[in-house]
């Protein structure tokens, strides 16, 4: 749903929104137009420098290909997803996927970091077949509770990636990806969205399917491998993963190796060739070939086209 605001007084800040269908512009960095370019996978900011530049007023907007989060640290202020008003107290993370109308509207006193990753990055998909992937694709305001070591931990790895970003160390990448991978995981179990009965057996199922994924996609094993793993018959688990996610168990599986294919050509400097030897492929013109079969591109123009948009 489209989304403007509209003024009223209001006690803690200056002012109240009232949701308007209205058009929403579409930005990389709010204030910033299509195809500003960005030094790293990760940008970091506070909230003050951006927020402060826009009378604390991030009006509605949305991001094509990004995931945004922010760390509350203090201040108060209005979080808007769509047509709904969430009023922010610190300490918080905010969680935004791609395509989702959002605003803001800080006090003065705001604080704390914003992140903004393309989504491609995330090991994760926003929508994946997992409580993890749905949790993603929609828009989170969670509360940090100070009694609670998890809350706790995801504060101090906030700020420890925001530090990280600023230190353009060696081993700075891998070091930002675990923090973020850490964050968001632990956010999502916090998150009230999230406090739901016991998963069932097929979800337990499709979990531990995909932390196997994890481990064993680049030696290309066949479905009847995962299935023996999860102790199901291959018909069984065709059946979990379809229901799960749409697609064939083989589709799943080829749907992995494409994204993290797609992830070495966008955020490394590897070679064709190179990413084809760390995705278990021995020989670099069948992994063209994969390619261009699963996306209609070969991974050369891919690469190209998609380091384009995103302004690398």
């Amino acid at each position: 749903m489209d989304l403007s605001v509209k003024k009223l007084h209001k006690s803690n800040i200056d002012a109240e929104w009232i949701p308007m269908k209205l058009p929403v512009p579409t930005y990389e960095l709010y204030g910033e137009n299509e195809g500003s370019s960005s030094e790293f996978w990760l940008h970091c900011e506070t909230i003050p420098s951006r927020s402060s530049l826009h009378h604390w007023e991030i009006r509605p907007h949305r991001h094509e290909r990004f995931f945004q989060i922010l760390y509350i640290e203090g201040g108060t202020g209005d979080a808007i997803f769509r047509d709904v008003v969430h009023p922010i107290h610190p300490p918080a993370v905010i969680t935004v996927p791609p395509g989702i109308g959002h605003g803001f509207r800080f006090s003065r006193d705001i604080d704390g970091f914003v992140f903004t990753t393309p989504v491609a990055h995330l090991t994760t998909a926003p929508g994946a077949g997992s409580r993890l992937g749905a949790w993603l694709a929609e828009p989170h305001l969670t509360p940090l509770s100070a009694e609670n070591a998890d809350a706790r931990y995801v504060a101090e790895t906030l700020r420890r990636l925001a530090a990280e970003f600023e230190r353009r160390a060696t081993g700075q990448s891998a070091l930002m990806e675990a923090y973020l991978t850490t964050a968001l995981t632990l956010v999502a179990r916090l998150s009230p969205a999230r406090q739901e009965p016991s998963a069932d057996a097929a979800e337990r199922r499709m979990e531990a399917l995909h932390g196997l994924l994890q481990q064993h996609f680049r030696a290309h094993r066949p479905a009847s491998f995962y299935a023996g793993q999860l102790g199901i018959s291959p018909t069984h688990l065709n059946r979990l993963v379809r229901s799960a996610t749409g697609f064939s168990a083989r589709e799943l599986l080829l749907r992995k190796v494409t994204d993290e294919a797609k992830r070495e050509l966008v955020f490394t400097v590897a070679s064709v060739k190179e990413v084809a030897f760390r995705l278990g492929f021995s020989d670099p013109a069948y992994f063209s070939r994969f390619f261009l079969k699963q996306t209609g591109e070969t991974p050369r123009a891919w690469r190209e086209a998609e380091r384009r948009k995103i302004g690398m």
